[in-house]
């Protein structure tokens, strides 16, 4: 029974982890449609973004370790409960202002997940599948961004109610979710010092110490590419592209993000660096295909790109927390992942505030461009600096 209920907490944190992220991608489709229908500008939908990563970056900083002393479960249904706040707020956007607030509170669900959620998934992996639980934490958030995405635009597209139907499943399946997390067992004890965890701290065992920059690089600079996609996917389609449908919209966002889950488990043949090298390589490369796509109009070459780029992202940020999560103890994990994604949300907000300010004098394409400078650096670093754990020298 304990092992069945162990087995529940997997698929249930699992699960959790891509819903969480699902639900924060559910308005993105709608982007282009309240731009057009609300007046809304590029700026604000550069600021949706902003804010939704520095929701992440506060969770992360002063709830990332609360889960270690209150438990993985109670702290999930938390991230759920922001994640509902959310979704009544969107069911009425008439301008910039529900649209950010709720955005706001999606990036704090997301920074929770990011956490707690990321360390029950590993907590409650199968011993046997050492390499899936790092997988799934690399790549859950990438695949339920698309899945939220790419259902809402068939809903907004095909369904009724356009501009609700898509926020009221969501409900429904947190609702679901929720009701899977309590049948599950409890990975971690609750132990006194939820004071001192709200204190702004992360911790990262000094083995691992000399590996976390090259991992930051690589969250920073794939995250930012999928920033740039979840704030201006819709008006690339529609400026771009030349598509006005939401499923379209969905699709260009979820070309790059979905294909991370095929690159991650391919990091099971590679050593953690190199799995770094070999994807931050295809994934720059890639990145200047989409440049050229873009700059062509060529919506074909534009999706094939952007799943290259996202199949790469899936082997270069699994292999980053492999390396890091290489021989750590249960309650380290938190701390060490609250880090990682801190940097990688903190990384994806500059960008993505830097971007808003420069689309008022740049275009879509030039913007673009920049991102691929980003990607340029982080692969020459990564192609110098990059180690293997101690104990996975090959």
């Amino acid at each position: 029974m304990e092992t069945l209920r162990k087995n529940i907490g997997f698929i249930a944190a699992t699960l959790s982890m891509l819903m969480a992220f699902a639900a924060s991608a559910t308005p993105i489709p709608l982007y282009d449609v309240y731009r057009r229908a609300e007046g809304l500008t590029y700026n604000d939908l550069s600021l949706t973004a902003v804010v939704y990563f520095i929701g992440a970056i506060s969770a992360l900083l002063f709830f990332g370790r609360i889960s270690d002393h209150l438990g993985r479960k109670p702290v999930t249904l938390l991230a759920f409960a922001l994640s509902a706040v959310a979704s009544f707020i969107l069911l009425r956007v008439d301008s910039a202002t529900p649209l950010i607030v709720a955005r706001l509170l999606l990036g704090l669900s997301c920074g929770l997940a990011s956490s707690a959620i990321a360390a029950y998934v590993v907590d409650s992996a199968p011993p046997s599948l050492s390499w899936l639980s790092a997988v799934i934490v690399g790549n859950a958030p990438m695949v339920g961004l698309t899945l939220g995405a790419l259902a809402s635009g068939a809903l907004v597209e095909y369904g009724p109610y356009p501009k609700m139907l898509c926020y009221v499943i969501v409900l429904i399946e947190t609702a679901v979710v929720c009701v899977l997390i309590l049948t599950g067992r409890e990975t971690v004890k609750r132990k006194p010092g939820l004071a001192a965890s709200l204190r702004p701290a992360f911790s990262m065992p000094q083995a691992d110490r000399r590996l976390f920059p090259i991992a930051a690089c690589l969250f920073l600079a794939t995250w930012a590419l999928g920033g740039f996609f979840q704030a201006y996917g819709p008006s690339i389609a529609a400026d771009q592209l030349g598509s006005r449908s939401t499923l379209t919209a969905a699709v260009v966002f979820s070309s790059f993000l979905l294909p991370s889950a095929i690159g991650g488990p391919l990091t099971a043949r590679f050593s953690p660096a190199k799995a770094q090298r070999i994807g931050i390589v295809i994934f720059t490369l890639a990145l200047g295909g989409i440049i050229l796509a873009v700059k062509m109009s060529m919506i074909t070459s534009f999706l094939i790109m952007s799943a290259i780029a996202g199949a790469a992202q899936g082997v270069a940020l699994t292999g980053s927390i492999r390396s890091l999560l290489d021989g750590v103890a249960s309650y380290n994990r938190a701390g060490i992942l609250s880090l990682l994604y801190a940097t990688a949300y903190t990384g994806a907000a500059v960008t993505s505030f830097l971007a808003g300010q420069l689309s008022k004098f740049l275009n879509l394409y030039q913007l673009v461009l920049c991102y691929g400078g980003l990607a340029a650096v982080a692969c020459v670093i990564t192609l110098i600096f990059a180690r293997e754990p101690r104990e996975c020298r090959a």
